[in-house]
C-alpha cells in the first residue's frame, strides 16, 4: 500500500480535478436543458435508483438530495412539468407513488452522455480487471468520504 504523503496529496488533487471536470459536463447538460444543479442531482438519483431496481419515492429523493419535503414537492412538480420526471403508482404497492424518468429525459441523457460513456469505457481497456477492481474500491471509498463531508458528518 502507498504510504507516501505526496502521492496521496496528488491523488486527492487528481480526484478534485476529475470532480471539477465532471461538474462542468453536468452543468453543460443542465444549461442545455434549462435545469438547475439540484434538478440534475434529482434526475441522477431517480436514474440510479431505477438501475439498482429500487423505486424512489419523493421522500427518498429528499434524502438523496438533502431537501425538505416542501422543497422536494416543488422540485418534483417542476421536473414533472418540464417533462423530465413522472409520478407513477408502484406496481408492488399501488398505495405508494414512485418517481420515474420520462422517455424524453432518458433519451436526452443518452444523447448527451452516451459519447462520454463510450469514451470512458474505451479508456478503461488499458486497465486490467484487477486494476479496475482497485479503482472501483477507491472511488467507492472516496465517494463515501465526500458524501459524509457534504452532510457535515465527521469521521
Amino acid at each position: 500500500m502507498a504510504r507516501n504523503a505526496g502521492e496521496r496529496a496528488e491523488a486527492a488533487l487528481l480526484l478534485r480535478r476529475l470532480s471539477v471536470e465532471l461538474d462542468a459536463v453536468g452543468q453543460r447538460f443542465a444549461d442545455l436543458h434549462g435545469l438547475g444543479r439540484t434538478d440534475v442531482r434529482a434526475i441522477v438519483a431517480v436514474m440510479d435508483a431505477a438501475r439498482a431496481g429500487e423505486p424512489l419515492t419523493a421522500g427518498g429523493l429528499g434524502a438523496a438530495v438533502s431537501l425538505s419535503s416542501a422543497s422536494v414537492t416543488a422540485l418534483v412538480d417542476r421536473l414533472e412539468r418540464s417533462g423530465h420526471l413522472q409520478r407513477v403508482r408502484d406496481p408492488a404497492d399501488r398505495r405508494r407513488v414512485v418517481l420515474q424518468m420520462t422517455e424524453r429525459s432518458t433519451a436526452a441523457g443518452a444523447a448527451f452522455f452516451g459519447g462520454l460513456q463510450r469514451d470512458l469505457v474505451a479508456a478503461m481497456e488499458e486497465f486490467s480487471d484487477a486494476d479496475l477492481a482497485v479503482v472501483r474500491r477507491f472511488l467507492t471509498g472516496m465517494t463515501g468520504v465526500i458524501e459524509r463531508h457534504a452532510r457535515g458528518d465527521r469521521p
